[in-house]
């Protein structure tokens, strides 16, 4: 494995020490949120995406030490497998060229190779191969029988096996390869009687583009087009320059032989070479095309998900709806539902007395402290008509994000939650629950339903998986999860429990009450030693026996916070509020073997401000008056929005007129944008100007150019 390690550490540029720390920790059972938090020292400080990246290339070289396994396996059982080919299988790192290595002994159908081989012609190909001079008829003649009727039937069958040759020839590949890199364009083409079905591809109908510059969006959008069947889609360089390299390598001189390898040359690269690299490369640039997808989502979601929380409050929550009526629910402090109903304030209905005199009676009798309406249908009305309502005191209104709210709905989890109630109560106490704390409520949705992304439904699936999983626990071990309060979906993100664990923490609650200490833990069903130090760190209990358990201080850690504290001769509580206490501690005296300088200092940081959310302080939006749909928009009007998406080629933004217009990554800022992701972010309150009206598309072009 230390060849790996090595490599590993070169790809990320980083000391081997570092990596070969970090896969240690990983075959010790550690995950990347416990690594990057609490083993500092012997990581030297890497960043959890850096321990990411070395878990994701530690499973790559797991996977490529198996299939090298396989293929050495193969090669011994034809008995072709000598020391210099074991070295050279033994010393690649990458797949592609293994696969190169491997392609002569690999088991293939029948074909016109093995064919002619069995016709007793390799030896003839062999000669040719030699290039001598020398009559070919005269060689191909001396092949001739039963069989093999005519001299052009033997040198056919010669060029077969050598255009085979030629073509798994690892060098050979190569130098194609880096044609393809350098020249190769995409060209899609539209199938013949598919121009209606598949109008919305007509940007691709004859589009021919060089494949490296080719962005990813556009990529994943023209690879749709052909697997719903209205594009074909090819992947080529000019033939020429690619026969030509192929010449150079295989043809010495200008024998008879030497214009037989010329026409295998040809019958090679067409018929074996470039599909075969085209496809290689097709599946490449998809899997390019898909990282970065995977990427723009991924930081999308990290963003909604760490979106300021409003805290443990009283909630009044709207489903806002026209002829339906508005779905209402109240929630408390825990975001447990307290009442629910239906108002009508909008048309037909138009009861609007009615409905401002119950939400006057609700927020009096349930003691809200704020209103949440969903951004869906009638959401705009529904806020004007609850900013028309008098109240006794401060109540603040809040437009929440909904995207994904009918999936939690109608899912099991919200089944299992409220059994007795219909899907929109359950998309109600959604919002509400999403004004409260979006993270909380957000893990118990399917990541790629929450709308945040580009082509998510086009990209690997499995990758998505994992780079999603991977966001959410990394959200939710950097906020902490109050272990009494956590729900089963929102434990099981925690570092080391997952989903049983999770649901024993839950049936441990529920049958001994909250827990009092993180070290109660430990008593919960099947909570081994490694779970717990895994998990602990993560986990606050506010208001708890020991103050510590409320911070990310580790329980492994707590020793020396006690000589801390006896040292200048006061209790956690004391030094947790007094300044000048801390400034008395000096870190040196407290450095072992085991703890150094990065822990003591997280210690000292974590005493500043114990169980202190990370997240921003939420802040209040309001739309522009007036401006509820298309209709009301004209060019040039400036107005405020709220960023709801960013992609590779710009940002979609919120005005309030039931469609989300889109900021193009040339016009969100005065100066160039390479990534829109340096220039906003998600539920960023902007200023935009309307730039293009087309409501029969129903897009919305804008620009933040000037403001």
């Amino acid at each position: 494995m230390d060849k790996y390690i090595n490599e590993i550490a070169k790809t990320l540029q980083i000391a081997y020490q570092q990596a070969n720390s970090v896969v240690k920790l990983f075959a010790e059972g550690a995950t990347v949120p416990f690594i990057s938090r609490y083993r500092k020292e012997m990581t030297g400080g890497l960043d959890e995406l850096v321990i990411h990246e070395i878990e994701v290339l530690n499973k790559k070289f797991d996977e490529l030490e198996k299939r090298k396994k396989t293929v050495l396996e193969t090669i011994h059982e034809l008995g072709q497998l000598t020391d210099e080919l074991k070295r050279k299988i033994e010393n690649t790192f990458d797949p592609i060229e293994l696969e190169d290595i491997y392609l002569p002994y690999k088991p293939k159908r029948r074909t016109k190779a093995t064919i002619a081989k069995e016709l007793g012609l390799e030896p003839l190909a062999q000669l040719i191969m030699k290039q001598q001079s020398g009559n070919v008829e005269e060689m191909a003649s001396k092949f001739l029988n039963e069989q093999v009727e005519t001299t052009e039937i033997a040198l056919q069958g010669a060029r077969d096996i050598i255009a085979e040759w030629i073509s798994e020839n690892p060098q050979a590949r190569q130098k194609i390869r880096n044609v393809f890199n350098k020249e190769a364009i995409i060209y899609s083409k539209l199938v013949k009687g598919k121009e209606q079905e598949g109008i919305k591809y007509s940007d691709y109908f004859d589009f021919s583009e060089p494949l490296k510059k080719c962005p990813s969006h556009r990529m994943l959008a023209i690879r749709r087009g052909e697997g719903e069947g209205f594009l074909r889609v090819s992947v080529e360089p000019e033939v020429g320059p690619c026969e030509e390299l192929l010449e150079n390598q295989f043809v010495k001189g200008y024998t008879h032989s030497s214009e037989q390898i010329r026409i295998a040359i040809k019958d090679s690269y067409k018929r074996l070479i470039q599909p075969s690299i085209e496809n290689e490369f097709k599946k490449l640039t998809k899997e390019r095309a898909d990282e970065e997808a995977i990427q723009v989502f991924a930081r999308n979601l990290r963003q909604l998900l760490l979106a300021s929380p409003l805290g443990q409050k009283r909630i009044l929550a709207l489903d806002p709806g026209f002829r339906s009526g508005c779905k209402l629910v109240c929630i408390n402090e825990s975001g447990d539902l307290l009442h629910n109903e239906t108002i009508y304030p909008h048309p037909p209905q138009n009861e609007k007395n009615q409905a401002s005199k119950k939400i006057q009676a609700l927020v009096s009798s349930y003691k809200i402290d704020a209103i949440a309406i969903g951004n869906g249908t009638a959401s705009r009305e529904t806020e004007a008509f609850i900013r028309l309502v008098r109240f006794d005191k401060e109540i603040q209104v809040f437009m929440v994000n909904e995207s994904g709210a009918s999936i939690y709905s109608a899912s099991a989890i919200a089944r299992e939650e409220f059994p007795q109630y219909d899907v929109t109560v359950r998309g109600a106490v959604s919002i509400g629950r999403r004004l409260m704390d979006p993270l909380a409520e957000l893990v118990k949705i399917d990541p790629k339903s929450i709308g945040v992304g580009q082509y998510q439904h086009d990209v690997d699936q499995t990758k998505l998986k994992e780079n999603l999983d991977f966001v959410v626990e990394s959200c939710v071990n950097s906020v902490g999860v109050n272990l009494n309060t956590a729900s089963k979906h929102l434990l099981s993100y925690v570092s080391g429990l997952g989903p049983k664990l999770a649901q024993n923490v839950i049936d441990y609650r529920t049958e001994n009450g909250a827990f009092s200490t993180r070290a109660e833990l430990k008593k919960v069903a099947r909570m081994g030693d490694k779970a717990f130090e895994q998990c602990a760190g993560f986990l606050r209990i506010p208001g708890g026996k020991n103050p510590l358990d409320n911070s990310a201080v580790h329980p492994e850690s707590y020793r020396i916070v006690d000589k801390m504290v006896k040292d200048v001769s006061c209790d956690i509580s004391e030094i947790i509020n007094n300044k000048e206490l801390r400034t008395k501690i000096n870190l040196e005296k407290y450095i072992t073997h085991e703890f150094g300088l990065p822990t003591l200092q997280d210690i000292i940081k974590e005493l500043e401000k114990p169980g202190r959310d990370p997240r921003s302080q939420i802040k209040v939006f309001e739309f522009a008056d007036g401006i509820n749909s298309m209709n009301d928009l004209y060019q040039g009007m400036v107005l405020p929005g709220i960023v709801t998406n960013i992609t590779n080629f710009g940002a979609f933004v919120d005005i309030g007129v039931h469609q989300d217009g889109l900021v193009h990554i040339s016009q969100l800022a005065d100066k160039y944008v390479s990534n829109p992701a340096d220039v906003v972010t998600l539920n960023q309150h902007v200023k935009v100007k309307v730039v293009e009206i087309d409501k029969e598309r129903k897009r919305i072009q804008l620009s933040m150019k000037g403001l």
